[in-house]
């Protein structure tokens, strides 16, 4: 790049940093805490239980996120049905992992699981049999967050039994169930960390020697923005909010060089929380949309080139045990950097 092309960056740069207070989300878009999700069902029984009517019943579930893209729930179950004066009953006691596709207000998910079931059957003419088997399950459902610690669970699930022995003379069973219930977090989410990143100032001129005329002052040098991923995008999202006054002035005085190279990259950064595939995703689509946005307002595409690194080149190494002190740790390594730029981003 040109002096001339980095001075008026610089200018640019120091006029739009005259104070800057960085608000930096720095938790997992998830609240991690232990939850309780009761809940009552619907039973679809297998028929060679005796009973062809749906039944009713009632859930018990402890659950945790564990990550990202995972929880896992454990508890118990117990329906009913009658029919023809047969009365079926199944209990349930077995663990759970789902799958969730968002961390948002509408979380879908699949389950799987596995434990042991519970049969027993009372007939018309007072013959009774009871059995333990274990079971497998399978699933898809959705949570529906009313607030930051309270939502609602829908699932449907198939049980699948593996009856051994000849209790019911059949080896197998197959009960759909319909679960609706609430689930209650026992702890609110985290506040936010709050970070403070004073900008640098620029250099003062040293005094002029002692000559006729005074000497020029020296060339105004400009170190590494820091800007906030909320100034930038809205949560979990890659779409700049606007207006980007800021990004604005950048971008003139990059256009106004038109005689530079292909000299300017945008990399996106992440820290080492979450997925490594959510966390490349998701540095490589906003360092798209910078990139984006800087050609829109005039800076040829030929000169930009857009990388997400994910959790790469890391500024900072922490090994804190406790998370709020680890994820204030990391804060370094979250970062969009267009040449000596630095932009700030939370990982969602």
């Amino acid at each position: 790049m040109k002096k001339s092309s980095k001075i008026a960056v610089a200018l640019a740069l120091m006029s739009c940093a005259s104070s800057t207070v960085v608000m930096a989300q720095t938790l997992p878009d998830y609240n991690p805490s232990w939850y309780v999700a009761p809940s009552l069902n619907a039973i679809d029984p297998d028929s060679r239980f005796g009973v062809d009517k749906t039944g009713e019943g009632a859930a018990l579930r402890f659950g945790k996120p564990v990550s990202q893209d995972w929880d896992v729930q454990f508890g118990a179950s117990y329906a009913r049905s009658r029919d023809n004066g047969n009365r079926y009953q199944q209990q349930l006691l077995g663990a759970d992992a789902l799958y969730m596709f968002s961390r948002k207000s509408f979380r879908p998910f699949v389950l799987i699981g596995a434990g042991a079931q519970r049969d027993r059957v009372n007939t018309a003419n007072g013959g009774e049999a009871t059995k333990t088997s274990p079971y497998i399950n399978a699933g898809l459902g959705f949570q529906y967050g009313f607030t930051e610690q309270t939502s609602m669970q829908v699932d449907v699930r198939r049980v699948h039994g593996f009856l051994r022995g000849d209790t019911f003379n059949f080896d197998h069973s197959n009960n759909n169930y319909l679960n609706i219930g609430l689930v209650y977090a026992f702890d609110k989410p985290a506040a936010p960390v709050r970070a403070i990143t004073p900008m640098p100032m620029p250099m003062a001129a040293p005094a002029p020697m002692p000559a006729p005329m005074p000497a020029p002052a020296p060339a105004p040098r400009f170190e590494k923005m820091t800007f906030s991923a909320t100034e930038l995008f809205e949560f979990d999202r890659a779409e700049l909010r606007m207006p980007q006054t800021k990004l604005d002035q950048i971008a003139a005085a990059l256009a106004a060089d038109t005689q530079s190279g292909n000299n300017v990259t945008v990399s996106g950064y992440t820290d080492r929380l979450g997925s490594n595939a959510y966390n490349m995703k998701l540095s490589q689509r906003r360092a798209d949309a910078v990139k984006a946005y800087l050609v829109n307002k005039g800076v040829p595409a030929t000169r930009l080139n857009a990388v997400g690194n994910g959790e790469a080149n890391p500024v900072v190494q922490c090994s804190d045990k406790k998370r709020p002190a680890l994820i204030k740790c990391l804060e370094p390594n979250r970062r969009v950097e267009v040449e000596q730029i630095t932009i700030e981003k939370r990982v969602n």
